[in-house]
């Protein structure tokens, strides 16, 4: 299934942002791969500073995502990438990235 979610970044936070993510750290990437997240990616708007992340998963992505942020490596690059983001003022209850529905899609 694809997945597709939404957030926004302080505008005085998107080079640190960008810094971060062009070196993310292995055990990071290996938690996300180890739980089935496929073909993850992440895109920034400018001037808007929306982040717009999309990925691949098939199973339970909720047990999933409750794997993935247990990992020690992955709270640790929260604690890094959390201040530069800000969430979206109607999200869901509980959510930090706001997850999207899919309207369309081809391929």
């Amino acid at each position: 299934m694809r997945y597709a979610m939404v957030i926004g970044l302080h505008a005085d936070k998107v080079e640190h942002y960008k810094e971060l993510h062009a070196a993310v750290w292995p055990d990071v990437l290996r938690a996300i791969r180890q739980n089935g997240v496929r073909d993850f990616s992440i895109f920034l708007k400018e001037p808007e500073n929306l982040l717009f992340g999309t990925f691949l998963h098939e199973g339970d992505y909720t047990e999933a995502a409750r794997r993935i942020d247990a990992e020690p490596a992955v709270q640790r690059w929260y604690q890094l990438t959390e201040p530069c983001q800000k969430p979206m003022p109607h999200r869901a209850e509980g959510e930090w990235w706001s997850f999207m529905d899919c309207v369309f899609h081809t391929e």
